[in-house]
Parts: C-alpha cells; sequence; structure tokens
C-alpha cells in the first residue's frame, strides 16, 4: 500500500466523550449550524466579483476552453488561450449561474436570486468541506457521532468571511475563486479518503470496480480544475516517491513494488500523469503571459516578505501554527503513551514538509499584481486546510482523553481559541461597495428608455474596478438580460460627478 505525504490522520480516535452529558450533541449541532447560517447570511451580502460574467457568459477571451477541454490544440498547435487547464472550474460555474438564479426567481426577484445564489453556493460548499475534513480529524462519516460535531465545531471558526479572511481564508470572498479553491480541494479529500483508510488500517487498498473506476474519473476532473490541485497532487506524489524509496531502497529494483497495492499504484501513477500534462498545457493559458514582467529570481526573492507577513500581519494563521505544535506538546506530556499519540508528531511533520515544498514552488505558478509577494491566501488554502485538520484532530482527542483538573483547564483553552476566532470573525458584512452595487442593479433593473447608462454611485458592479466607459460593460450588460435583471441590452458606466459625459439614469 502506498503511504501518503502528509498523513494528516491517525487512526480513528478510539475514545468516546467521557460522562457525555445529553445535552452535548444537539449543543455542537446547533454551534456549527448557526455559523452556517451566519456564512450564508454574510455571503448574501458580499458583492458580485468581476469574474463571474466572463466566464460564465462566457467572453470571447474564455470561450475556447469550453470547446477544448483537455488542451488538444495546445498538444498539436501550441495554441494560446485562457484557462487552458482549468476546463472543469469554467464549466461548473458556467451550469451553476446558468441556471440556479433563473430557478430561484421562481421565488424572489431576479436581482435578490443573484445574492442567493452566491449565499447558497458558498455556504454548501463551506458545510460538505467541513463536514469532509472532520472525517479526517475523527475517523468517521457518521453523523450521529459526537466526536464528528465536536471536531466540526473545533474547525468552523477558522473559516474566516471578515477577520483574518485577509490572512488565511479558506472560503474566499469572491465567489468564483470558490469554484477554483476549497471546491476542488473538497473534492480532492474525497478522493483520497480511501487512500487515508487504507493507511490507517494498514490494509492495502481494496477498491471495488466501479470505485474505482469513480476515483479514477473524479482524478481527470481535479487535474483540469487549475493549478492548485495538480500542485498538491504532485507534491503528495513526490512523497510517497521519496517514502516509498527510504523504505526498499535496499532491495533489487525489481522487488521495489512487491506488496504494494496494484490499485494505489494505478491511482497514483494515473494521478500523477494527468497533473504533468495539466501543468504542460497550462504553461499556455494567456492569463499567465503578463507575469513574465517578474522574473522567477525575482519571484524567490520576494516570497520570504510574503511568509513573514502571513505569519505576522495577523493573529490568525501564527496562534493556528502554535496551537497546533501545543497540542502535540500536551500530548506527549499529560496522555498516556499509545500509537496513536505517538504518530501526532510525526503527522505534524509530514505536514510541515508539506507545506515547506508546496511554498518553496509557488513562485513558478506565476506572479499576479494582487499576490505582490507570491503568498496569498487563496494559493496556501490546502495549508490552511492541512493544519485546520491537524488542529481539530489533537484538541479533540486531548478533550475526549483528559482527565479532571487538566481536563477542565484544557477546555477553557479550547474555548477562549474559539472565542479568538469568532470575535475576530465577528462583523456581519462589509458595508459600502456591496450596498452601491445592490441599489446600481436595481436601478438597472428599473431603467426604462435608455440603453446606455451612467450609475449615480461608484461601485464595482460585475468588476473588479469601476466602469469608465459603456462598452466595458457589455459582457455584464448582456449576463443581467440573461438573468431577467434588465429587460433589454443595457450598457452602463459611472464618471465622478465632475466629469459629466453622459446622461444620469432615467434622464
Amino acid at each position: 500500500m502506498l503511504p501518503t505525504t502528509r498523513p494528516v490522520l491517525t487512526r480513528p480516535l478510539p475514545t468516546p466523550l467521557p460522562r457525555q452529558k445529553p445535552w452535548l450533541l444537539p449543543l455542537l449541532v446547533v454551534f456549527v449550524l448557526v455559523n452556517l447560517a451566519l456564512m450564508f447570511f454574510r455571503s448574501y451580502h458580499l458583492r458580485l466579483d468581476g469574474d463571474i460574467t466572463p466566464i460564465v457568459l462566457p467572453r470571447a477571451d474564455y470561450a475556447h476552453i469550453l470547446q477544448d477541454p483537455f488542451g488538444w490544440s495546445v498538444l498539436r498547435y501550441q495554441s494560446i488561450y485562457a484557462g487552458t487547464n482549468r476546463f472543469f472550474a469554467h464549466i461548473a460555474m458556467r451550469l451553476y449561474w446558468r441556471n440556479v438564479p433563473l430557478f430561484l426567481q421562481a421565488f424572489m426577484n431576479p436581482v435578490a436570486s443573484l445574492y442567493v445564489a452566491q449565499a447558497i453556493f458558498n455556504t454548501t460548499v463551506e458545510a460538505l468541506l467541513l463536514y469532509v475534513m472532520g472525517w479526517y480529524a475523527t475517523g468517521t462519516r457518521r453523523l450521529t457521532s459526537p466526536k464528528l460535531w465536536l471536531a466540526m465545531a473545533l474547525m468552523i471558526p477558522f473559516f474566516q468571511t471578515t477577520g483574518y479572511n485577509r490572512q488565511m481564508a479558506i472560503m474566499d470572498n469572491a465567489v468564483t475563486y470558490n469554484f477554483y479553491y476549497p471546491l476542488p480541494l473538497l473534492l480532492l479529500l474525497v478522493l483520497l479518503w480511501p487512500l487515508y483508510q487504507a493507511v490507517s488500517q494498514r490494509q492495502p487498498l481494496r477498491l471495488s470496480p466501479l470505485k474505482l473506476v469513480s476515483v479514477l474519473l473524479l482524478a481527470v476532473v481535479l487535474s483540469f480544475n487549475g493549478p492548485i490541485i495538480t500542485g498538491v497532487v504532485l507534491v503528495m506524489l513526490l512523497g510517497v516517491g521519496v517514502y516509498t524509496a527510504s523504505q526498499r531502497w535496499r532491495w533489487p529494483v525489481a522487488q521495489w513494488l512487491r506488496g504494494l497495492s496494484w490499485q494505489a499504484v494505478l491511482l497514483w501513477s494515473w494521478f500523477g500523469v494527468l497533473c504533468l500534462y495539466s501543468l504542460y498545457i497550462g504553461r499556455n493559458n494567456s492569463e499567465n503571459l503578463t507575469t513574465t514582467t517578474v522574473s522567477i529570481s525575482e519571484r524567490y526573492h520576494l516570497m520570504p516578505t510574503g511568509i513573514y507577513n502571513t505569519l505576522t500581519a495577523r493573529l490568525g494563521m501564527p496562534l493556528l501554527v502554535l496551537s497546533c505544535l501545543a497540542n502535540v506538546w500536551l500530548v506527549r506530556r499529560l496522555l498516556p503513551p499509545s500509537a496513536e499519540g505517538r504518530r501526532l508528531g510525526p503527522t505534524l511533520r509530514w505536514v510541515g514538509l508539506f507545506a515547506a515544498t508546496y511554498t518553496l514552488l509557488l513562485p513558478l505558478g506565476g506572479y499576479r499584481p494582487y499576490r505582490p509577494f507570491i503568498l496569498h491566501h487563496d494559493c496556501i488554502v490546502p495549508i490552511t486546510v492541512a493544519l485546520v485538520i491537524f488542529y481539530g484532530l489533537s484538541t479533540a482527542r486531548l478533550l475526549m482523553q483528559l482527565q479532571g483538573k487538566a481536563q477542565r483547564w484544557y477546555i477553557g483553552a479550547a474555548i477562549i481559541m474559539v472565542a479568538i476566532y469568532i470575535n475576530a470573525d465577528r462583523r456581519l458584512y462589509k458595508y459600502g461597495d456591496r450596498i452601491r452595487e445592490h441599489h446600481s442593479l436595481h436601478l438597472l433593473a428599473q431603467a426604462n428608455a435608455p440603453t446606455v447608462v451612467r450609475l449615480p454611485e461608484e461601485c464595482t458592479l460585475l468588476s473588479w474596478d469601476p466602469i469608465p466607459d459603456p462598452v466595458s460593460s457589455l459582457t455584464s450588460a448582456e449576463m443581467l438580460r440573461y438573468w431577467r435583471v434588465t429587460n433589454g441590452l443595457k450598457l452602463y458606466y459611472y464618471l465622478p460627478p465632475q466629469q459629466n459625459l453622459g446622461p444620469k439614469l432615467d434622464e
């Protein structure tokens, strides 16, 4: 059986919650559900980001990827176009945003349907990702398990919408990024689950033919979902290879594969080849061509500043790292020796090795102006999720196995930890641009005569920046017509009052 390179887990927790109170499970369930309800409310009050309409319509530069999902034109003709290795992220966005808002309009007005669709997607992905992270933290998938709900309650405060969002967000405030980062990461964790179970039980991987075909097909979907998953998988595959070689390097070469599960070898080999091919065609992504102005050596010089900022700018990330380290020390110091306890230290070391290797490869992925120092909360989501899973695993173990005064003190510390992150994320939503965007959408919906509308308020209406000329709004205007927000094609723009170059709304 091939081991994983970062066993974020150990075996399922063997110890039940001591003297479990009848109210404990309902309390944990309510806590998690309230936080998910807050996620829905906050997502409803987030603005619609500037990548939705170009991808969903699609705009001309995003049209080719829908006709060439596996990049054959790159392979044959060295074609260059947007999103060369991101077909499944694009098609998922297109299917969701072209259908869900229209379905919701049976119950609400078109403008509200856009924000509700955003909130439904964000909340659903967070809930499912939290649930799957709970599998890894506890070893169980039973929703009736108190330890599963305990782990989820410990982990959900790290899903920051305001607070530490810019430092360690798992769910991004731009819904487009949630199609590219947390959603595929959720699917990757589902794919790796059978491998985890086999490793934790020290058994070879044995999947039914249907499950084996399913995970092989899921590997195809994930490989063409963008560079993050391919990077994660290749780093893990490197670790698998190094670990396996270190265990067998004294053996004759002909015996290196002896005793390994053929299904695991097939899965890792298939996934690795797909990811390498995906990275190859990803070199021709036209969105990356502007990154050549910053050389690779310059990116590596910028990266230490990014690491320093990530670990020092706010309390969120350093506190999470220190808590994981403290938990390993407490398990060794306060709990009786056990196989599970002895594996916690090596598990955290694997997480650290994964994080270091993954971080070192980030400059090779190009440069983006919104990532001035390479590291950014979106591209380090795999590291954040690995740390949060380890925190949930180790904290739940300590809460369940400590006794007496030590347990009471640790319960207090865990509550303080939860309180710190909840307090940081206490704002329900950000005022300002989203409110102006909402007003502008309603004004466009009510506009009758003009086909070109000058917006009265500065806002980023389905764009990353205010639109200064009507032509730049064409893509969004076409989507607003498709979503039935407007009853025709209505271009729009915003100029400051001193630049009065066009009619105001309803003039």
